[in-house]
């Protein structure tokens, strides 16, 4: 008899009313219930577990939003009667791309489903059509608030929503240089800068060290008109600017007129933000937010504080050009969550799951000289002369790790033999063990009993 079908909430974590609708559908995948079953009267469901009527009438509403369960009127409520069609996920590739890893529990997949469905469920049609340039003025406000918690105040109107970090990068260099001007950048880079900047004609001049006293040399030696700078957790170096450095930066720019790129793609991950460089110069530099690395790169959202309102409104005739808008489901969804405290519970155990995968690699690694941020999911790690970075990470792509070797991230050519071991992705827990182990034991042979990489 369906009608007696009880979650047992001791076994399910979450809310109450999460914790009901879960034990649900996990009933529904285990066939204890069945297409067409009837459930439990809610008051008659409050009333055995002793809850709020609310709390069960809520988790039968989210049931119902994930397509689990109908309400037939006065007849009840029942299991959905159609058929649910598999998908199969897509094959996993390896890349190259720094990945964070999956957020335990499902909460990932919790949020965008529940709020996705309460956003077509209120007003279907007002997140199916064009945004405007430059984001919806509700969507530029949640980007303001966001940006001014992490200790970067923000306007509506400074704030513009792009398709994604590498979507507002392609805008920002074509709104502010032309062909043959020097940026100045670290001696590794992201690759997806490297690309827009060969595409527009840029010059990139690598800093040995990218701090603001060989940043000053650099722009007494050479035209240098911007600063391209990753300063939380530098993909793929790993390192992290000081405060004071970053205001030292700040006062170069202001010295030699130049315009600061800051791509902070993993600044929203840190529990303690560091001020940015464009706190200190905010009307010359271009603040990047982008939720690919923090969250997941799926949302294809990113937030983008200009130096001001002229500013930010040429960088969205500029986004609107190449990729119209930002999806703007994807944007309401996240304009949501940072109102209701879902962004910082998504963030907060991202850097949960973070933190134990980085505590995996320090029990592996020892004391391996490498460079880490406790707050990100890559490692740069410096090799032995007997190995060879390409081949190194050939091989480990063949056990399912993402290794990129440093002529990948490299301004100018060299000889440096280094890896970016990325901890994220899809690898689970215990496979991300064996394999670590298992480049742990190619980097870790003496000079001259190496296991050859075939």
């Amino acid at each position: 008899m369906t009608d007696l079908w009880l979650p047992d909430l001791t076994q399910v974590p979450g809310t109450k009313y999460q914790a009901i609708a879960d034990a649900l559908g996990t009933a529904i995948a285990q066939g204890q219930l069945r297409r067409g079953d009837r459930l439990p009267p809610q008051r008659e469901v409050a009333a055995r577990l002793g809850v709020d009527l609310t709390t069960v009438t809520k988790a039968y509403d989210t049931a119902r939003l994930r397509g689990l369960i109908e309400a037939r009127g006065r007849a009840g409520s029942f299991v959905a009667g159609t058929a649910q069609v598999p998908i199969l996920p897509p094959p996993s590739v390896d890349t190259g791309m720094n990945m964070p890893p999956e957020i335990p529990g499902g909460l990932l997949s919790r949020a965008i489903t529940e709020t996705a469905s309460a956003l077509l469920a209120g007003s279907e049609m007002a997140w199916l059509q064009y945004a405007p340039a430059g984001g919806a003025p509700q969507d530029r406000a949640a980007g303001a608030r966001l940006l001014s918690r992490r200790g970067l105040p923000a306007s509506e109107e400074e704030v513009i929503v792009t398709a994604g970090g590498q979507n507002a990068l392609h805008a920002i260099l074509t709104a502010t240089l032309s062909a043959g001007d020097v940026v100045a950048c670290g001696r590794f880079v992201y690759p997806g800068f490297r690309a827009l900047a060969e595409r527009i004609g840029l010059t990139l001049l690598p800093l040995r060290q990218l701090d603001a006293a060989t940043l000053g040399k650099a722009c007494r030696k050479h035209p240098v008109r911007a600063l391209y700078v990753v300063p939380t957790n530098d993909n793929p170096t790993a390192t992290t600017l000081a405060g004071e450095e970053r205001e030292a930066i700040a006062l170069v720019a202001r010295q030699h007129d130049l315009q600061v790129i800051e791509d902070d793609a993993y600044g929203l991950l840190a529990h303690a933000p560091i001020p940015p460089v464009t706190a200190f110069a905010p009307e010359r530099c271009w603040y990047v937010a982008s939720l690919a690395k923090i969250i997941t790169p799926a949302l294809r959202l990113a937030y983008v504080r200009a130096p001001g309102v002229s500013s930010a409104l040429r960088l969205a005739t500029d986004v609107h050009e190449t990729a119209i808008m930002a999806p703007p489901l994807n944007a309401a969804m996240v304009s949501r969550w940072i109102e209701d405290g879902t962004f910082e519970r998504l963030v907060a155990a991202m850097r949960g799951e973070i933190a134990w995968r980085q505590d995996l690699a320090d029990s592996i690694f020892g004391d391996m000289a490498r460079q880490r941020s406790s707050e990100g999911y890559h490692v740069w790690l410096p090799l032995p002369a007997h190995l060879r970075a390409e081949d190194l990470a050939g091989v480990m792509r063949q056990h399912g790790l993402s290794v990129v070797p440093a002529s990948s991230f490299a301004v100018e050519r060299g000889d440096e033999q280094a890896v970016r071991i990325s901890l994220g992705g899809l690898v689970d827990r215990e496979r991300l063990g064996r394999v670590l182990r298992i480049l742990h034991g190619y980097v870790a042979q003496p000079i001259g009993k190496a296991t050859p990489l075939i």
